[in-house]
């Protein structure tokens, strides 16, 4: 028993011991990484974002340009087939095919009235000629009827006076009506004319519909017009357009053909950063599908407008990020991380996020050395932070907080009043932009005003003398604008 019981103590005091020597070295460790050097150098301010890449140039494939003729007046067309994306094509392969079932039964209905057409110009033709036959037989009644009246005045010139009155008022009578039958006659002509050039016009306009409607038809299977890998079209929603998605006359787009050796990262940027982000600012591009490679670019073109994207309620800018170079095995599609730099500052002093503390508006840091330093800080980017005065390069300083907080010392009250003076300084620019932006939108609204209240019909000359006697600024606005 003793041996048992001497086995066992023994147990326990080694494991004690292991504990205290565990704790030690763990605690020494954890108290080498919760303390941090100051580090100076280039301090970089990035706005991190997710792209998609996308070729800068795309050829597109569309449907027929006809399907946007006045004569057929397509509506929305549903794609039958499209090859699988991503397959690489030659010039002239095939690539899809639209549904052209509403289309074939619409060429029915064309044949149809096609053949109407045919008919009622063929009874137009029937029916002038019958009534202008009848117009010519009665003109040669009329003049039958007209030659006996002069006979009958003849041979009155021995009957009273009266008779021959009689006789020469018949023969004036004879002689009206075949004048006017005549021009009756002419109008007729005109008239049936007028019908068959009608009736002709109206076979044409179905005979051409027919035609292009046959010449569509032949092209509704598409073909790749260049060699290239195809992608599918992204529509304004987001979505690929793919077999059973519908085109329209306005967007015949099937697919695009990609141009590969010009890359651009397509991305979006909330409101809140988009005034830091400018044309011409590097940008670091990462690719998910090969996070090994890196590669630049710069900041191609940014959005003057925001806009909403499905299921979101934040309104974003769209930014354009051309990629330098080119690379083989970079596709449209992938999804690339950028950083974009927008600002640099060379030389200077910086700190983790985390090792900085806020008291009433005053920013301090605990230093190894036991003491609470007060400090002026400046831009910031993701992860550290700048410190402009109150701290060394060789400083230590803990990264979180101490135990016993109050047993350090506090320095640098000094900078306190720096602090609030900068603070002020910032409060007061804000409110002379804010109100800078509100009395510029002030002239904007009595400038608009004030053209409103101008007579119509005056010049631009007009308006502006009317406008510096009034004491208004000088106003450009366009023609239309004034009416």
């Amino acid at each position: 028993m003793k041996k048992i019981l001497y086995i066992s103590v023994a147990t326990v005091i080694v494991v004690i011991v292991a504990l205290v020597i565990f704790n030690k070295f763990t605690s020494g460790e954890d108290l080498a990484t919760l303390e941090v050097k100051l580090t100076r150098g280039n301090f970089e301010i990035l706005v991190t974002t997710t792209g998609e890449l996308q070729a800068e140039n795309s050829k597109l494939i569309t449907a027929p340009a006809e399907l946007r003729s006045r004569n057929l007046r397509f509506g929305q067309l549903k794609i039958q087939d499209l090859i699988p994306e991503g397959t690489v094509v030659d010039s002239g392969n095939y690539v899809a095919q639209i549904d052209r079932s509403d289309a074939d039964n619409r060429l029915k209905d064309m044949l149809d009235e096609l053949e109407k057409e045919e008919y009622d110009l063929l009874k137009t033709k029937l029916d002038t000629t019958i009534q202008l036959r009848n117009l010519r037989d009665e003109l040669i009644n009329l003049e039958f009827n007209m030659e006996e009246m002069e006979i009958t005045l003849e041979q009155s010139i021995y009957e009273p006076p009266a008779t021959i009155r009689q006789a020469r008022i018949n023969l004036d009578k004879a002689t009206r009506a075949f004048d006017q039958a005549k021009k009756n006659y002419k109008l007729k002509v005109q008239q049936a004319n007028a019908d068959m050039r009608d009736a002709e016009i109206n076979l044409a306009k179905k005979q051409r519909q027919k035609d292009e409607m046959m010449s569509v038809l032949d092209k509704f299977t598409i073909y790749a017009p260049a060699p290239g890998m195809l992608i599918y079209h992204k529509e304004w929603g987001g979505q690929k357009r793919k077999v059973g998605s519908n085109i329209s006359p306005w967007d015949l787009t099937v697919a695009t053909l990609p141009d590969l050796a010009s890359m651009i990262s397509k991305t979006y940027i909330n409101e809140i950063d988009i005034s830091k982000i400018q044309v011409g600012q590097e940008v670091r591009i990462g690719v998910d599908a090969f996070p090994e490679k890196e590669y630049t670019g710069k900041v191609f073109e940014v959005a003057n407008i925001g806009e909403q994207l499905p299921n979101t309620d934040a309104k974003v800018f769209e930014v354009v990020i051309k990629v330098d170079g080119t690379d083989p095995i970079l596709r449209p599609s992938m999804t690339t991380s950028n950083q974009i730099v927008t600002s640099i500052f060379e030389d200077v002093l910086f700190l983790p996020l985390e090792a900085i503390h806020v008291n009433d508006s005053i920013p301090f840091v605990y230093k190894k050395n036991g003491t609470k330093q007060v400090v002026i800080l400046g831009e910031s980017n993701e992860n550290e932070i700048i410190v402009e005065q109150g701290l060394e390069e060789n400083d230590k300083i803990l990264l979180t907080l101490p135990e016993n907080t109050e047993k350090f010392k506090l320095q640098g009250e000094e900078l306190i009043a720096v602090i609030h003076e900068k603070a002020r300084q910032k409060k007061l620019e804000e409110e002379r932009i804010k109100t800078e932006a509100a009395e510029k939108a002030a002239q904007r609204e009595k400038k608009m005003m004030d053209l409103q209240k101008m007579p119509e019909g005056m010049t631009m000359e007009q308006i502006q003398k009317a406008m510096s006697e009034r004491g208004g600024s000088r106003v450009v606005v366009k023609k239309e604008e004034t009416k």
